[in-house]
């Protein structure tokens, strides 16, 4: 897959960190159905993207959308809205 294609597993860390609790990576991987590995790629990947905030904490790193995800990159934010729909995930 090119690094530009948003997956399903991608969407659905998105959907979970967009309810706005904080979450470690295993919680991610464990709420979505997700390889562990691919939960934390997926997190750091929207933190690098500027979409998640990210507070490195003892014993795990946790990670939410920001409230300003929008703002920082729009056009990622519109694009993985537009890939949800396409896929039927809501």
């Amino acid at each position: 897959m090119e690094s530009n294609e948003i997956s399903s597993h991608e969407i659905r860390v998105y959907r979970l960190l967009a309810e706005g609790n904080w979450v470690t990576s295993r919680q991610i991987a464990e709420m979505t159905g997700v390889a562990p590995r691919t939960a934390r790629a997926h997190a750091l990947k929207l933190v690098h993207l500027g979409i998640a905030d990210q507070a490195e904490v003892f014993p795990g790193h946790r990670y939410r959308i920001s409230a300003h995800a929008a703002q920082r990159n729009r056009g990622y934010h519109d694009r993985i809205q537009r890939a949800a729909e396409a896929l039927g995930i809501e």
